[in-house]
């Protein structure tokens, strides 16, 4: 049985009274809140740490207007699933939430923790024991990429569910730090880097998240995973599109599982700009979204197959996000994946 290391648990009452004590304590200590992604990666001895830092001191609430959305980074996946605001007016956003791993999870892990969400790989989230085996990596212990052994950075991947929704939304995060508060879009948030993936410092704690979202605005998350529910994603899809009638003004389309960040599908948006949402121009969004989306072979299944998959799940997404029906976008637009 996997056991949890040693370690001193510091309960601090504010985020500025936490940030600092992150600031004096350095890389040994690192912050918790539902601790569902961060305590099997410390069984299986993917941090080395002496401290953590709790983050139960976070508010809870979900604070509504007619265009914009805060969500306090307390707030529990599962709670922003089900709030009815969010559903109404930002569904992909409760939709991306509601997909997150499996109730039990849902029901601790929290907005602020899925979008600091570590990156994963294959080589890298298994424990000890196998990774001393089969030889460690760059992002823990070894100094090589075993997907990538020529290249001189870690390709694990970005696997938030929450992050590339935040990002179609316009999102901005609210950070305390040391020295004092600042606001940074959730797009700023990230590196194209699987070990130094997260842009913020180590020390500033993610407090709030705010969206935002005109009345002409509609969303969508799909997700594939091996699984129905626990899995990570192999591939997805967010999509936010502002419609004028069934002509798009403005679309946001940003790709999770498929790079060491939120993939953002620039070309694709582009190319959707000004135009009417019909059944091919849906199809020609979501291959010209594919293309530079480059999985590779460090998570659940194919990464060639993953690639296929990337404008199916664009598809259901943007079919979706204009319809805001059910159904599977392969049957409904008449397309095979293969």
């Amino acid at each position: 049985m996997l056991r949890l290391p040693r370690f001193k648990y510091l309960r601090p009452k504010t985020a500025r009274e936490a940030s600092r004590v992150a600031a004096d304590l350095g890389p040994r200590a690192m912050f918790v809140a539902g601790g569902t992604d961060l305590f099997p990666k410390l069984k299986r001895r993917q941090f080395d740490i002496e401290t953590l830092i709790g983050l139960d001191f976070l508010t809870h609430e979900i604070r509504n207007g007619s265009t914009e959305c805060v969500v306090d980074a307390g707030v529990t996946l599962a709670a922003a699933s089900g709030d009815e605001h969010l559903n109404k007016s930002f569904a992909g956003y409760a939709e991306a939430a509601g997909l997150v791993s499996s109730p039990p999870l849902r029901n601790v892990g929290t907005v602020g923790g899925n979008l600091c969400v570590d990156t994963r790989c294959n080589y890298y989230d298994m424990t000890y024991e196998w990774r001393k085996a089969a030889g460690f990596c760059m992002k823990k212990d070894g100094d090589i990429c075993l997907v990538a052994p020529s290249s001189s950075r870690c390709w694990a991947v970005s696997s938030s569910d929450t992050a590339p929704m935040a990002i179609a939304l316009d999102g901005i995060v609210m950070l305390s730090g040391p020295d004092g508060e600042r606001e940074l879009p959730v797009s700023a948030l990230y590196r194209d880097d699987g070990m130094d993936y997260m842009a913020k410092q180590p020390s500033e704690v993610v407090t709030s998240l705010r969206l935002t979202a005109g009345p002409n605005t509609r969303t969508a998350y799909v997700k594939v995973r091996r699984r129905g529910s626990i899995d990570f994603p192999i591939a997805g899809a967010a999509v936010a599109i502002e419609l004028d009638g069934d002509e798009v003004v403005r679309s946001r389309i940003v790709l999770s599982a498929v790079a060491s960040h939120p993939l953002e599908a620039t070309e694709a948006e582009e190319f959707l700009k000004g135009k009417k949402v019909q059944a091919d121009t849906i199809r020609e969004t979501a291959d010209i979204a594919a293309k530079p989306a480059k999985p590779l072979d460090n998570a659940d299944l194919s990464h060639f197959w993953r690639k296929r998959m990337v404008r199916v799940v664009v598809e259901e997404a943007l079919l979706r996000a204009t319809t805001r029906t059910g159904g599977s976008a392969v049957k409904l637009l008449g397309r095979n994946p293969d």
